[in-house]
């Protein structure tokens, strides 16, 4: 039997790894399995060999008030996937976790083949960096096409699968329960705690002023298994209505499909609410500190990945100081305000989506390459 362990480093990467590893069992049941993963992973039987929440940290302070911490949880990680001794290491994401480990475990044991899915978002910084990965990634599987001229540049094996979150979601769940007929905003704020505990504020700001003036709106908080009891936590003692919690993927997914509106942080699920035909706003905020050394950094104008790609604001973006409740408040007044700007925004976010988006499914290609590995 052969042997695969999996290495996320927070919850949007163990949700990418279950969508191909769930077609990966369907081709391959005789494989053994091991990760740091999270709830995605789990629900497919997959243990991890400890919590996700122990390495989510955000911002470079974040990281360096918690740098002995991460240290431990890489050498310990190494320790483990070596006891493992998987044929592959197929590692998602969360680059300055799971490479770290990759590379530790590739000079001590280089016949593990390392697979790492997603690249490194190199377009926007340490180009540099690609050629170093060359010594122990064997293959990189890639989000975006444009992705490859970085890779086949240094000569590194990579593919160009896809995003499974571009993929559609044919599932038909009733969700009239949820809605109780009135029209859905779907919140979307983070996966990890610490992203979760600056917005969630801010959120919920947004909500009481919407509730001053408007009666017909339920907003709607996508969560993690990892982060609702945090979210239903905060909510608890706040004297605010018309606002429900859900986890459930699949409900989750359906909620979206049935909003009018969508304010998320930052991050891939935008691609998402693209996908979903939904209008949106980007939101994010993080210490200050933090913010100067991430300018200082990057190559972009922009924090979303719609707006990168057409080097132009379709999405707008509400970031730092005007990552408030009013600016929230105001941007989304406006464009239910202006049907035709936001069917502008979402028809401007599909002409994007058609160019990114893979021809067959991804996490079924992606399971395919494993799968490869794996019988080889």
């Amino acid at each position: 039997m052969k042997r695969l362990f999996i290495l996320t480093g927070e919850a949007s990467g163990d949700k990418l790894a279950s969508t191909v590893i769930s077609q990966l069992k369907k081709k391959n049941d005789l494989v053994e399995y091991l990760s740091v993963g999270g709830s995605n992973l789990n629900n497919l039987g997959i243990r991890s060999i400890f919590d996700l929440n122990e390495i989510t940290y955000i911002g470079f302070t974040s990281v360096l008030l918690n740098i002995f911490k991460i240290k431990n949880k890489i050498n310990k990680t190494v320790d483990e996937i070596l006891k493992f001794n998987p044929d592959i290491l197929f590692s998602v994401d969360s680059p300055d976790f799971t490479l770290r480990v990759a590379e530790k475990v590739k000079k001590i044991k280089p016949n593990i083949k390392v697979i790492h899915y997603v690249a490194l978002q190199i377009w926007i910084w340490r180009e540099g960096r690609v050629k170093k990965f060359k010594r122990f990634v064997d293959h990189f599987l890639l989000l975006f096409n444009f992705e490859k001229k970085y890779f086949d540049k240094e000569s590194i094996k990579n593919t160009f699968v896809g995003h499974p979150l571009l993929e559609k979601n044919n599932s038909k769940i009733d969700i009239s329960n949820i809605s109780k007929g009135k029209k859905i905003i779907s919140i979307f704020p983070g996966s990890r705690s610490s992203e979760t505990n600056v917005l969630l504020p801010i959120l919920i700001d947004f909500i009481k002023l919407m509730n001053k003036r408007f009666h017909d709106y339920l907003f709607v908080f996508h969560a993690t298994d990892e982060n609702k009891e945090l979210i239903t936590k905060s909510l608890k003692d706040i004297n605010i209505d018309k606002i429900d919690i859900i986890s459930d993927k699949n409900i989750k997914s359906q909620v979206l499909l049935n909003s009018i509106f969508a304010v998320s942080k930052s991050g891939t699920v935008s691609l998402e609410i693209c996908n979903a035909k939904v209008p949106s706003i980007i939101i994010y905020k993080i210490n200050f500190i933090n913010y100067l050394i991430m300018k200082s950094l990057v190559k972009v104008n922009f924090a979303n990945i719609i707006n990168i790609i057409n080097n132009k604001e379709i999405i707008p973006e509400l970031l730092q100081s005007e990552c408030n409740a009013k600016e929230i408040y105001k941007s989304v007044v406006y464009f239910l305000k202006n049907p035709s700007l936001a069917k502008k925004q979402v028809d401007d976010c599909n002409k994007t989506l058609d160019q990114i988006r893979s021809k067959s499914s991804s996490s079924d290609e992606a399971a395919n390459i494993l799968n490869d590995y794996l019988i080889s």
